[in-house]
């Protein structure tokens, strides 16, 4: 293993080697450029290059071209002489055309094996976000949240949320002593929202088995580190979909693993494309999260690289974590294009040899201003780069040959068959049998009981037991109605459950064995 991974060449003829230091990568990093530039290609040797020093990669393939690192280039291909003389000219002397090993992932469990979390695990705060809530309606799922962890309420998938917040509504003056107002308007607009989400194919990503952590982690026979793909092409037909489940498993990871401080290299590196698209209208403090958490996943390994068209679309206070920079072409059509390319510029340790300015916007396609952290963590001097040519498939593979990686993966059948243990659904619904049937017995009582009356009041009938009455006592025993039996014994049950409630990390996501 090489303490840097090669990234292209730069300087006078692009012949000196630009590196990004392996002990750096959790320092985090950024891919910029337009469309067309060459990001998808950076971000594919990039993969490469960890995968091929043993770390595993997690990266999302938003056009399906980034399923090729599962198949070798070839010398047939169209690009192969201008691959080979690219190499040449950067000093890329052992560059060969290779496979490397893919674990393929997919949402709605079509062009990968299918990944799942709980809705306690995804917690009230993002799934606010993907529901797009409003703060009163937020509100509402954050004490639906509360009495289901407190209650020991397993919400697995959307059947049990959706049952949850029908009994909160049932029950709301009981629990609106305790945890404050619970309007029915939100409560409808939260199961509208629901329903959106099933249309989209949301109601798919909360399940079980849910996700392993670990199996992101593993590696080859050989020691590369396997890169998981995330089918996202379907998926970004959803963007905030996308973008939340992206956040979801960068907070799971942040509050799962352990701290490792300075490794030699990252435990796994996570792309995170299509950045902007976490940043859209997001309230300051869900931004302020995501700093937090790229700020300290460091320290556990993981290097996270933003890939966006424009570094403006990141927030200045997470751009600033961002160490290792490869910066494409931007185009300047407008006044706030040439801003944003200002700004670009500014973000770079400035090089005498060139304006960076110019250079960012004369780049052409497979060519970049990069600035890698060098010995101690000092940004490297900007350089214009010659980004070096990917060994695997350009461009995406054959379903057939996905289909056969998929079969050889090492998670093949885990996550294949869904699970529906019993849960909050199935336990509220129990609970409502158990009260109807009470209901029903103190039902049959009283009307037992008026019989018995009626008949006394008639003379037909004296057991010399009759001596007072007995419908005021008995119709205040026995004939609560079903929401009420259940709300009384929920009542009952809060003063022994307060302090129960499972602990949640940063961004509201559930700790895994709590």
């Amino acid at each position: 293993m090489s303490e840097g991974i090669f990234i292209g060449g730069g300087g006078p003829g692009y012949g000196q080697p630009q590196h990004l230091l392996l002990s750096y990568a959790n320092r985090h990093g950024l891919i910029a450029g337009a469309t067309g530039t060459g990001k998808t290609v950076t971000l594919q040797i990039l993969a490469e290059s960890f995968s091929a020093n043993g770390v595993p990669v997690f990266l999302s393939d938003v056009k399906g071209d980034l399923s090729g690192l599962g198949a070798s280039g070839s010398a047939e291909h169209k690009l192969h002489g201008p691959f080979t003389e690219r190499a040449a000219k950067i000093g890329f002397t052992d560059y060969a055309y290779r496979a490397f090993p893919v674990t393929f992932w997919d949402l709605f469990g079509k062009k990968g094996h299918p990944v799942r979390t709980t809705v306690s695990e995804m917690g009230p705060l993002m799934l606010a976000r993907l529901l797009e809530l409003t703060e009163a309606q937020e509100g509402v799922l954050n004490i639906a949240f509360r009495v289901a962890d407190e209650q020991g309420l397993a919400l697995l998938d959307m059947k049990d949320l959706q049952s949850l917040l029908v009994w909160v509504g049932e029950n709301r003056d009981t629990l609106g002593l305790r945890y404050g107002n619970v309007a029915p308007a939100s409560i409808g607009a939260i199961q509208r929202r629901l329903l959106v989400l099933e249309g989209q194919g949301g109601d798919r990503l909360f399940g079980e088995p849910a996700l392993d952590l670990a199996d992101l982690f593993l590696t080859d026979a050989e020691g590369l580190g396997r890169i998981n793909i995330l089918a996202a092409d379907t998926l970004m037909q959803s963007p905030r979909l996308y973008a939340t489940f992206l956040l979801w498993l960068l907070s799971e990871l942040f509050e799962t693993l352990p701290e490792v401080g300075d490794p030699e290299k990252p435990r796994l590196v996570f792309f995170f494309d299509e950045a902007h698209l976490l940043f859209d209208d997001a309230p300051k403090a869900l931004v302020d999260k995501v700093e937090q958490v790229a700020r300290l996943i460091r320290s556990k390994g993981v290097g996270v690289f933003f890939v966006t068209q424009n570094p403006a679309d990141v927030p200045d206070d997470i751009l600033g974590q961002l160490g290792n920079r490869v910066q494409h072409a931007l185009r300047a059509f407008t006044a706030k294009d040439q801003q944003d390319l200002r700004r670009a510029a500014q973000n770079y340790r400035a090089n005498p040899a060139f304006d960076i300015e110019d250079a960012i916007r004369e780049v052409g396609t497979g060519e970049a201003v990069t600035s890698m952290l060098e010995r101690k963590g000092v940004p490297g001097v900007a350089e214009r780069t010659l980004i070096r040519p990917p060994s695997s498939q350009l461009g995406p593979i054959a379903d057939a040959t996905r289909a056969a990686l998929m079969g050889m993966s090492p998670v093949a059948g885990k996550y294949d068959t869904e699970v529906d243990r019993e849960s909050a659904h199935e336990i509220l619904q129990a609970r409502a049998e158990e009260a109807a049937q009470a209901a029903e017995t103190a039902e049959r009582a009283e009307e037992a009981a008026k019989e018995e009356e009626r008949e006394f009041r008639a003379a037909r009938r004296y057991t010399g037991k009759q001596v007072e009455r007995s419908s005021a006592r008995s119709r205040s025993s026995r004939s609560d109605s079903v929401g009420e039996a259940f709300a009384k014994s929920f009542a009952r049950q809060l003063g022994t459950r307060t302090g129960q409630a499972v602990v949640r990390g940063v961004l509201g996501s559930l700790f895994r064995g709590r």
